[in-house]
């Protein structure tokens, strides 16, 4: 495949242009898709990769922008979720029996988030899993509260986001006041080439996109499931069970009440979960390279 033959997002090219050209190419039926990817796989048709990668390319710029809020270009962001589609099309296997938008997203958000941990000076110096986890997950903690526009967030919603993500509330602090000030509004005006202003919602909306997306996600979302009950199978019965109730519930169970049902102490069943969730994430990667999956980083 060559990359330089797929329009690129550019400053001086204009992102708007680039959003009005990937919409030129045509959503693939399922047939249709199969056909080329079988062509790609078997026979090293680079015209037929090529039309896979076109195909997506709005997949891959939807998914982009869910990470506009990092402070970094657009363009390189798009750009590097291009790179994750084209890995993803060239590992497909047609007969896996999942469409190719389901695939190609675990690739484009893996590589958009090794693009982000390259770049940004507060992952580079060294964070724990739980930090990280935190990094990609702020934003969307705070719309889950409806404090995505507060600058300094009220004490009562550091404390539920600190909780949610595992992590202390100096960090919550910490990190918010990093990542304030970089997000890009999909509301923001864009020049649309002499047609008045518009927004970058406009050029993102699309019915038949978003249904593809949709149903990516929802594939996504039972490949996940199924994953996980898979490799909970690894875990004895009282792994499990502690697991579950501690790290698989809206509304944990707490190291006091299972100590009390496994007559151990709290330390004990905290080891028991940390160990259980260790061998649970071996258990997953493992499953997930057997299917050629990409993890997500946090």
């Amino acid at each position: 495949m060559n990359y330089a033959k797929l329009p690129a997002p550019s400053p001086e090219q204009g992102l708007s242009r680039y959003m009005q050209e990937i919409r030129k190419f045509p959503m693939l039926e399922p047939e249709q898709e199969y056909m080329l990817a079988k062509a790609w796989v078997d026979h090293g048709d680079t015209e037929a990769a090529h039309q896979l990668v076109t195909s997506h390319l709005r997949l891959a710029a939807k998914i982009a922008m869910g990470y506009r809020g990092y402070g970094l270009p657009t363009a390189e962001v798009i750009s590097e979720a291009n790179v994750g589609l084209m890995q993803a099309v060239k590992r497909f296997d047609p007969e896996k029996g999942f469409r190719l938008a389901t695939y190609a997203m675990w690739w484009i958000r893996a590589s958009i988030q090794e693009y982000i941990l390259r770049s940004w000076s507060l992952v580079k110096m060294g964070t724990t899993a739980a930090q990280k986890k935190l990094f990609f997950n702020l934003r969307k903690a705070k719309n889950k509260i409806g404090a995505i526009e507060e600058g300094e967030l009220r004490p009562e919603n550091v404390a539920r986001i600190a909780h949610d993500l595992s992590v202390t509330e100096e960090e919550v602090i910490s990190m918010n006041r990093r990542m304030s000030g970089g997000d890009a509004s999909l509301n923001a005006q864009v020049n649309s080439d002499g047609d008045g202003s518009a927004e970058w919602l406009d050029w993102l909306e699309d019915e038949e996109a978003d249904q593809a997306t949709a149903l990516a996600e929802r594939d996504e979302l039972e490949s996940r499931h199924a994953l996980l009950l898979e490799a909970m199978q690894a875990l004895n019965e009282r792994e499990r069970h502690i697991l579950t109730e501690r790290r698989l519930k809206d509304e944990p169970v707490t190291l006091e009440e299972l100590s009390q049902e496994y007559d151990v102490s709290r330390e004990r069943i905290r080891q028991i979960e940390v160990r259980a969730f260790e061998k649970l994430q071996k258990k997953m990667r493992e499953l997930a390279a057997e299917r050629g999956m990409v993890p997500e980083l946090n």
